[in-house]
């Protein structure tokens, strides 16, 4: 069997997904992966594994995010359409607890004829997170979404000759809605916040719930609008910009407080960078986080994230509030392995050889960890990091517009496993891709440390997993499908490319 976790450029700025995956009915394959180097290798094949599978939900329009409720139903929002679902993992019955089409102020453009859609984008995502307040069912019947509401502009070419465009500008919202349990419905938005930044690119997208002492509070993981790359290229990157909200990781109040301002409110007090004014801004420093969860291991509570990276270098990061993690003046680890060049480059039909993008020029990634101080954290993992030179004849080659290819996963959410209902497994972090079509595994040890060694790889025919969701048992895990086989941000759309498009999957343990 062979399996290749690859991106792909092309001149039209289309990442396309390669590799060669046999389809599998009735089981999961095992296989091990190598998570540094950057040499393709092909994975060893272990046994079959003990896992069981069956399609619960299809036609979905992108299903974003699934959680396993307290109700035991697997609650699920649709990005395209704007819906959300509550669906009975047994028997696939769904009910519609929301719609939110009427929120969204712009048309379906990727629906439209080339010459109706105005040169307009569909964002990446949409209708994105959710989280489920821990106490549902028992007073306080808070749903919290995520979405992107409004089409802000189309900026011009970028100004002193920049060569890129200055990119696709949208406005997102959270908002808390209020569930109604015997009308099955979700009611009374709340906006915590209707100025969150968006793009056609780089949204993050992922809502979380987890206590700091007791006190629950809401994370939610904003990417940097792909700003310095594609059609976004002279944007300017505002993820090391503290008091902006691109690039980064925030965290509101689940209730609000008595401050006066009505936003303000939901805002804590005691975030790390409230000195000027009240800031949401949890972390900063991020490319594409769309991964979040939370564990207390030993009376030690952890906030995990997983994001994407550029050209390999995907991220698990640990994370603390007022850290910076590095982009996009280090990438991965401080390695060096981007020293002289920047983040990301593309390359631009009307300067062809040239680069585009806005990204700053990387001279040192140690100058520039040392420039951050105490406030930098390395990631825990950074996946598929390439060597130097590689990276120097890849950037090369984009330039001039050749086509090239590259290893990573495409992190797309995480969650911790903290069950016994599957042998070996408890206390590991479970991840998705939707690169390489996988669910990968990784051990935590009793400081909540990764462990060291590649991650377990569990693969299912050629999918872009978005999201995982663990039954209460353990026994089960969900994992939802996006429709295409390619990004949704500046990429091209090749539904028939999928094994299983719009779906959620349902992976049943088998005790031997």
């Amino acid at each position: 069997m062979f399996l290749s976790n690859t991106s792909t450029l092309n001149p039209k700025d289309s990442m396309r997904m390669t590799g060669r995956l046999y389809s599998l009915y009735f089981a999961i394959l095992i296989i091990i992966l190598a998570d540094t180097g950057a040499t393709a290798q092909e994975p060893a094949m272990s046994k079959q594994g003990d896992f069981k599978i069956r399609v619960i939900a299809d036609k979905l329009s992108d299903p974003w995010e699934i959680s396993y409720g307290p109700d035991d139903q697997l609650w699920v929002t649709e990005s395209k359409n704007y819906k959300v679902w509550r669906i009975d993992p047994v028997s696939g019955k769904r009910q519609q607890l929301l719609d939110l089409r009427s929120a969204r102020e712009f048309p379906r453009y990727d629906e439209l004829p080339d010459e109706q859609d105005g040169g307009k984008p569909w964002p990446q995502g949409g209708l994105m997170g959710m989280a489920l307040h821990p106490d549902l069912l028992r007073g306080k019947p808070y749903v919290y979404l995520a979405y992107i509401y409004r089409f802000k502009a189309a900026a011009e070419k970028g100004d002193g000759g920049e060569p890129g465009f200055k990119g696709y500008h949208f406005v997102g919202r959270v908002v808390r809605y209020t569930y109604d349990q015997q009308r099955q419905r979700l009611h009374s938005p709340l906006s915590l916040c209707d100025s969150i930044p968006a793009s056609s690119d780089h949204n993050g997208g992922r809502l979380l719930i987890a206590p700091v002492q007791g006190k629950s509070y809401l994370y939610y993981s904003i990417g940097d609008m792909g700003a310095g790359q594609f059609a976004n290229g002279g944007r300017q990157n505002k993820a090391q910009d503290k008091n902006s909200y691109e690039g980064k990781i925030l965290r509101f109040n689940t209730e609000p407080d008595q401050d006066k301002d009505p936003f303000d409110r939901w805002i804590p007090n005691d975030n790390p960078f409230n000195a000027a004014a009240q800031n949401a801004v949890w972390s900063m420093g991020h490319r594409n986080p769309q991964g979040l969860t939370y564990a207390a291991i030993n009376g030690k509570a952890l906030l995990y994230s997983v994001e994407h990276g550029p050209y390999g270098d995907d991220e698990l990061n640990l994370i603390e509030g007022g850290k910076n993690y590095g982009h996009p003046l280090i990438i991965g680890r401080n390695d060096g392995n981007y020293d002289g060049l920047a983040a990301s480059v593309s390359d631009h039909a009307e300067l062809p050889g040239k680069w585009h993008t806005s990204y700053p020029q990387i001279n040192s990634e140690s100058a520039n960890t040392k420039a951050m101080g105490t406030s930098y954290k390395d990631p825990e993992r950074s996946f598929y990091a390439m060597p130097a030179k590689q990276l120097q004849a890849l950037f090369s080659k984009i330039v001039k517009g050749e086509e090239q290819e590259w290893e990573a996963y495409g992190p797309s959410s995480i969650a911790l496993y903290t069950s016994d209902g599957i042998p070996g497994w408890k206390n590991s972090l479970l991840i998705t891709t939707l690169k390489g079509s996988a669910l990968l595994r990784l051990k935590l040890d009793a400081a909540g440390k990764v462990m060291d060694g590649a991650p377990e790889v569990y693969v299912k025919g050629k999918v872009r997993y978005r999201d995982l969701a663990i039954s209460s048992d353990g026994k089960k895990i969900y994992l939802s499908a996006d429709n295409s086989a390619v990004s949704s941000g500046p990429s091209e759309q090749h539904t028939e490319e999928v094994s299983y498009k719009g779906c959620i999957l349902e992976l049943t343990y088998q005790q031997q």
